[in-house]
C-alpha cells in the first residue's frame, strides 16, 4: 500500500460542522467546526481544560455532543448514522492510559480486537501482529505480561493494539502524559513512523517539539472554541492571536 499524500484537501476524512458539547449546562465544546484531510497530522494545542479531549472523545463516540454533526468519509455518526461501534473499527483512539488486559499477554492484548470485533482469521491477525510488534520494537515481548513492560512499552502495544484494527483515522490523546521522560522518546518516535507512513492523524500533546516536527497543521483552542488554526511552521513562527502568543511563551523553543 502506497503511502497517501498528506494534507490532500480533495479527500476530506473527518468533517466536524457546528459542534457542541455541555456538562450540566456549561458548555464546554462551542460551535467548532473543522476538516481533516486524508494523511494529515493536525496537533491540537490548548491549555488544560480548552476541550481537547472532549473534542477528540466526540470523535470517537465516547462523549455525546448536543449540536452539530460528525462525518466520517461523508456519513455522519451516531443516531440515524454509522452506528459507534462500526465507526470504532476504522477510528482508533489511544489513551493517556495503556488499558491493556493484564491477564492476557502482548500478544492476546493486540489481537483480541481484530478477533472478535471484526471475526478476521487467526492466521491473518496473528501474522499482522506480529509484522506490527516488530516495526515498534516488541516483537521478543510478544508472550510478556503487561506487569513486565515499562510504561513506554505499555503505550506503543497500546498503539499497536489500535493499529491492528486497520484504522483509517488514528486518535492520540496526550499519549505521554503519564510516562517518565526517558520513555517519551520511544513513543513520539513511533507516532513520527506513523506520519511518515501517511496515517491520519489527530494528535492532543502538549510536546511541542513533536508537534512542531510532526504536524501539518495546527489547532489551537481555548475556552471551547478553535482560537487559531494555521500550518505548523506559521504557528510557531508567527501565530496570529495575543491568546495563542501567551500559551507559546509558556515553552521554550530552540
Amino acid at each position: 500500500m502506497g503511502i497517501l499524500a498528506r494534507g490532500d484537501d480533495s479527500v476530506e476524512i473527518l468533517k466536524i460542522k457546528g459542534l457542541k458539547k455541555t456538562y450540566g449546562g456549561k458548555t464546554v465544546i462551542n460551535g467548532v467546526d473543522l476538516t481533516i484531510s486524508r494523511g494529515e497530522v493536525a496537533v491540537v494545542l490548548g491549555p488544560s481544560g480548552c476541550g481537547k479531549t472532549t473534542l477528540l472523545k466526540c470523535v470517537n463516540g465516547l462523549e455525546s455532543h448536543q449540536g452539530g454533526v460528525i462525518l466520517f468519509n461523508g456519513q455522519p455518526l451516531g443516531e440515524g448514522g454509522l452506528k459507534w461501534t462500526l465507526a470504532r473499527q476504522k477510528i482508533g483512539m489511544v489513551f493517556q492510559s495503556y488499558d491493556l488486559f493484564p491477564h492476557m499477554t502482548v500478544l492476546s492484548n493486540v489481537m483480541l480486537g481484530p478477533l472478535r470485533a471484526q471475526k478476521r482469521a487467526k492466521d491473518e491477525v496473528y501474522a499482522q501482529a506480529l509484522e506490527l510488534l516488530d516495526r515498534v520494537g516488541l516483537s521478543d515481548r510478544r508472550d510478556d505480561y503487561p506487569r513486565q513492560l515499562s510504561g513506554g512499552q505499555k503505550q506503543r502495544i497500546a498503539i499497536v493494539r489500535a493499529l491492528c484494527m486497520n484504522p483509517e483515522l488514528m486518535l492520540f490523546d496526550e499519549v505521554t502524559a503519564s510516562l517518565d521522560p526517558e520513555m517519551v522518546r520511544e513513543v513520539l518516535d513511533v507516532m513520527m513512523g506513523l506520519a511518515k507512513r501517511g496515517m491520519t492523524m489527530l494528535i492532543v500533546t502538549h510536546e511541542m517539539e513533536f508537534a512542531k516536527a510532526a504536524a501539518d497543521r495546527i489547532i489551537f483552542m481555548d475556552e471551547g472554541v478553535i482560537a487559531e488554526e494555521s500550518e505548523a511552521g506559521d504557528f510557531f513562527k508567527s501565530p496570529r492571536t495575543e491568546r495563542a502568543k501567551r500559551f507559546l511563551n509558556t515553552f521554550y523553543f530552540d
